[in-house]
């Protein structure tokens, strides 16, 4: 597709007669299953998706076909093919791979995990991470999505968007409470974007998971445009405010900029 095609595509929505709805509802089927809900009845597939339990087992036995689910009878799980849906836009993808050393070293020198993520929709979406010791419940692997309000790297791609785009996030967006810290006001929120974008840099203690704070620095193509955050993650009562501050950002700050430097340096040669 090219250039003026992809910004035809963006502008005009799709026609009611161009969206095949049974595509979108298969789509939907195998988006309800996760970390939270690896195995999944027939009920739970249709009360996720909102589909008929007619329509769930129809789906759900053309995935069996496929080789994208299977089943016991009774229970529903996603074999390993589904990482192919994923795989030529990963194998594509050169930053994770530009990443990885990087952030080797970073997580070495710090002794914290690091992680690589773009924005997709409203969340973030992990693509490359290197971890160091568990500090989450939830288990963090590439494809992992979190909502971007909550989340250092999510701040940091929102205030690498065009200020048209941003509004349209900030009119959309369900600043959903994760705990007690999140920042759940549209004001709130936007005020930290505007601060990310002076600093350089994000911090987010505690609104995305009790215990847990994070930082996070952009990554930037050629034209200077963010195309990705990294951040390292840490217990919140690990380091004082002057460590953060005097080591730790500096050296995200710097491997963010390593990474950006070999990645247009990858782009262009």
């Amino acid at each position: 597709m090219s250039t003026s095609d992809l910004d035809d595509a963006r502008a005009n929505p799709v026609a009611p007669t161009d969206y095949v709805q049974s595509l979108a509802r298969g789509l939907s089927v195998l988006k309800a299953f996760g970390a939270e809900r690896p195995r999944q009845s027939l009920s739970d597939v249709a009360r996720t998706t909102g589909l008929t339990r007619a329509t769930a087992r129809r789906f759900l036995l053309t995935l069996v076909e496929l080789g994208y689910v299977r089943t016991d009878g009774s229970q529903f799980w996603l074999t390993p093919r589904v990482l192919e849906l994923g795989y030529t836009y990963l194998s594509a993808l050169s930053l994770p791979d530009v990443a990885r050393p990087h952030l080797e070293s970073l997580a070495e020198q710090v002794e914290e995990s690091t992680s690589v993520s773009v924005l997709d929709g409203d969340d973030v979406v992990y693509i490359a991470r290197v971890p160091v010791r568990r500090i989450m419940t939830v288990s963090i692997t590439l494809g992992t999505r979190f909502p971007a309000h909550a989340t250092s790297m999510g701040r940091v791609l929102l205030a690498g968007l065009e200020p048209e785009e941003l509004e349209k996030y900030l009119a959309r967006a369900e600043l959903t409470r994760m705990t007690s810290r999140t920042l759940t006001t549209i004001d709130d929120l936007r005020t930290e974007i505007e601060k990310v974008r002076t600093d350089g840099y994000a911090i987010v203690d505690q609104e995305l998971e009790e215990g847990l704070r994070s930082l996070a620095a952009p990554i930037r193509d050629e034209s200077g445009a963010v195309v990705a955050s990294m951040n390292i993650s840490t217990h919140a009562g690990r380091y004082p405010d002057d460590t953060v501050h005097d080591v730790l950002v500096p050296a995200l700050i710097s491997t963010a900029d390593a990474i950006s430097r070999d990645l247009v340096s990858t782009r262009t040669h």
